[in-house]
């Protein structure tokens, strides 16, 4: 590899690879294993082994890519997330961590068979995570875009996870004909629990601008107002779709606590709380229907 343009030569070794290189060095080594189809445990113990010119190429690319800013999730098409793989493209939003909470106190609070709804659902994160632990549970999760839609569908098969997606502005297509556990009279399904981690960044944010978020779609990160409008949109009309005490549970920006536990009491709800992350960033904010 030279100093300049970080072209990788073949005959390189790829021990001599894990030394010196421009990348992080977890990055480093995810792009080692992507590129030639190793494991940790191979990168030891072939690390004598001398790269081809087609292995080098390769790896030339995605080291150029990486170092372009492109975030490591869409380049090798994979992050895990609460202990399962998950397929990530450009299309969707790359799962952190922190979202993991989310899916705790959901699980905590879903009911024996219960229903639950994931708005907004992406690549499908938190909805596979919540039916593939619980098999009982009856998963719908919806999103606009159908790009977000096939990569959730091929992550809940992947994870041989039983989830029904719906392309639904929010609650639009939850009125629909096809709507399965329905409340008749009043026209409109309902759940046990609704749970969302919806575009709560403000536009203008300099963070959009930084880091992964400069490849993340927009839409999915800012709701182009002041990163409360779509929470709005789920607080004013979860209550409609939830059964008595039903929970509706929503993560939000780091300084966004207070305006949303305020947003659910103004709207009728009880027991309003917010929930810390490990970085103990009041991170989920949530509170049950009247």
């Amino acid at each position: 590899m030279t100093s300049t343009d970080h072209r990788i030569a073949a005959g390189v070794t790829i021990g001599a690879l894990q030394i010196g290189a421009p990348l992080d060095a977890v990055d480093n080594r995810i792009l080692l294993c992507h590129a030639l189809g190793l494991t940790r445990v191979g990168l030891i113990t072939q690390s004598e082994r001398a790269l081809t010119a087609d292995e080098a190429a390769r790896l030339s690319a995605l080291v150029a890519r990486r170092l372009r800013g492109e975030p490591i999730a869409y380049i090798v098409g994979q992050r895990e997330f609460f202990g399962l793989p998950f397929e990530v493209t450009p299309a969707v939003l790359i799962p952190r961590p922190d979202t993991e909470l989310l899916v705790e106190l959901a699980l905590e609070r879903l009911p024996p068979s219960g229903r639950v709804l994931d708005m907004g659902t992406g690549s499908g994160v938190i909805a596979v995570a919540l039916a593939h632990t619980r098999r009982d549970a009856r998963v719908t999760a919806l999103d606009v875009s159908d790009e977000a839609l096939a990569v959730a569908a091929r992550n809940a098969a992947a994870n041989g996870a039983r989830v029904r997606l719906l392309r639904s502005d929010w609650y639009a297509a939850l009125a629909a004909p096809a709507a399965a556990a329905r409340d008749a009279a009043a026209g409109r399904e309902i759940f046990d629990l609704i749970v969302s981690n919806p575009p709560y960044i403000a536009s203008g944010d300099r963070h959009l601008s930084e880091g992964d978020l400069r490849f993340e779609p927009a839409g999915a990160l800012t709701d182009h107002a002041d990163g409360l409008s779509a929470l709005r949109t789920i607080v004013a009309g979860a209550a409609r779709h939830l059964v008595p005490h039903g929970w509706l549970l929503m993560e939000h920006g780091y300084d966004q606590a207070a305006a949303v536990r305020d947003l659910l009491s103004s709207q009728g709800y009880v027991n309003v709380q917010s929930w810390r992350d490990l970085a103990g960033i009041e991170r989920v904010t949530g509170a049950q229907a009247h």
